[in-house]
């Protein structure tokens, strides 16, 4: 028995200074991250559902330590409504700030009109006092006769008495368990519904990326601004934090109608009530504050960049490594040869694009060629007045097959030729195909003087 005691002070123990850990680590986060983060409402309830989770770690487990190192309840009558009230209080407080962000989100993706003119972060502080405020009214009731609060097995902690025999305190366990209900309802619809409209954004995108829907991105102006990267940072944050809050909250919420419906006709009868569900449900609900740090500090965009890069960073290599050794064997891909190809099958089409900003031309030179004769005779037609793309000679261009008094005419004549008023900096695509293989045709963008 004795074993038993130390091994769940221990995990209590332990349980608490994970708890508290981490609910300061991700309030100090909040605290020094990103300007524009910090001023977002949904961080700003995220910061109060850190705080909730903090206050209600340090009111509940230093009690039910105490109660395993003395192998007794520590106190009396007050001390079981206080923690009975903390219990209600936090579990119904979190629940609410909870189904106050899935009600932010939604109203940011699916009103988005009426969000920038309506929410900001007074509103989401006016949310958070609101929602403590309402809560507050709703877990002391049973201080004052509406309900009543009892110790429950094995007298490590108290809560609302779930099986009351007189009206009021029935009255008062429907009225807690329906409101927590109804918490969990607005929380999921929200999330199904924001889901739902991130979906269809997104199917509209890739609607509007292909050839034959060139105006549709116009039409969707939104598309890019909702669905950055931020708005699905929150999304999922939030749906990570709704999946564990309904995880460890619904058996709680079950047990409280369950117990409420069928234990007091069970007790009357002289049947004995499942303690052991309640012990189960109820630890269930004191992991919720401890987890949600972590969620939040898992969900960290930086983290989850660094390890999705890593992620691809291995499987890229193992992939690269793997096509490289394939390639090589059956010749796939071996490296185009000029000296292979089909002197007839290069051809360049040039895009001049005149760049003026603030009357200063920026030039980059870019460009590869096969051979420096070669790229003499490109240099010399592009620079010509009434140059076209397909009316090089073939003599102009060509002419690195012949003997190098060719190249050296055509670049003298170029200097001969064009003014230095001409000069200008063009970006010039080109595109080379050669004929020696099926993926030989490169696209190489270059800003020439």
């Amino acid at each position: 028995m004795q074993q038993y005691r130390d091994m769940r002070v221990n995990f209590r123990a332990t349980m608490f200074v994970v708890g508290v850990l981490g609910n300061l680590v991700a309030i100090v986060v909040l605290c020094i991250s990103k300007k524009e983060q910090k001023e977002t409402t949904f961080y700003t309830l995220v910061c109060g559902m850190a705080i909730t989770d903090l206050l209600g770690t340090c009111f509940t487990s230093p009690v039910v330590i105490a109660t395993y190192i003395a192998g007794r309840w520590p106190g009396g009558v007050l001390l079981c409504n206080f923690f009975s009230f903390s219990m209600l209080f936090f579990g119904s407080a979190g629940m609410s700030i909870l189904c106050a962000m899935s009600v932010e989100r939604y109203l940011a993706i699916n009103h988005a009109y009426f969000y920038s003119q309506h929410v900001d972060r007074t509103m989401a502080r006016f949310a958070l006092m609101a929602t403590y405020l309402a809560n507050i009214v709703l877990c002391i009731m049973p201080s004052f006769g509406f309900g009543k609060h009892k110790r429950h097995f094995p007298g490590t902690w108290c809560f609302l008495d779930w099986r009351a025999m007189d009206s009021v305190g029935a009255s008062y366990t429907f009225l807690y368990g329906c409101f927590m209900l109804i918490l969990i309802a607005v929380t999921v619809l929200c999330n199904f519904a924001v889901c739902r409209s991130l979906v269809g954004m997104s199917k509209m995108t890739v609607r509007a990326d292909v050839p034959g829907h060139i105006g549709s991105r116009r039409r969707f102006p939104k598309l890019t601004s909702v669905t950055s990267a931020a708005e699905i940072q929150m999304f999922w944050l939030l749906i990570l934090m709704t999946i564990v809050f309904l995880i460890c909250s619904i058996p709680l919420v079950v047990r409280i109608f369950v117990n409420q419906l069928y234990d007091p006709s069970m007790i009357s009868s002289g049947g004995s009530p499942d303690y052991r569900s309640d012990l189960l449900a109820i630890r269930f609900a004191s992991f919720n504050p401890i987890l949600d740090p972590w969620v939040y500090i898992l969900c960290r965009k930086n983290l989850l960049t660094k390890g999705c890069a890593g992620i691809k960073r291995i499987i890229g290599l193992r992939k690269d490594d793997h096509s490289r050794v394939l390639g090589w064997i059956d010749s796939r891909h071996s490296p185009p040869s000029f000296a292979q190809s089909n002197c007839t099958s290069y051809a360049s089409l040039p895009t001049a694009i005149c760049t003026n900003e603030t009357r200063k031309q920026i030039c980059t030179n870019s460009k590869s060629y096969v051979d420096l004769n070669l790229r003499q005779a490109w240099d010399f037609d592009t620079a010509l007045v009434d140059f076209h793309p397909f009316g090089v000679e073939h003599n102009g261009v060509m002419g690195f097959d012949e003997d190098g008094a060719s190249s050296t005419k055509l670049v003298g004549h170029a200097a001969e030729a064009l003014p230095i008023a001409q000069i200008l900096e063009n970006e010039v695509e080109i595109v080379t195909c050669t004929f020696s293989t099926p993926s030989s045709c490169k696209s190489e963008r270059g800003v020439r003087q």
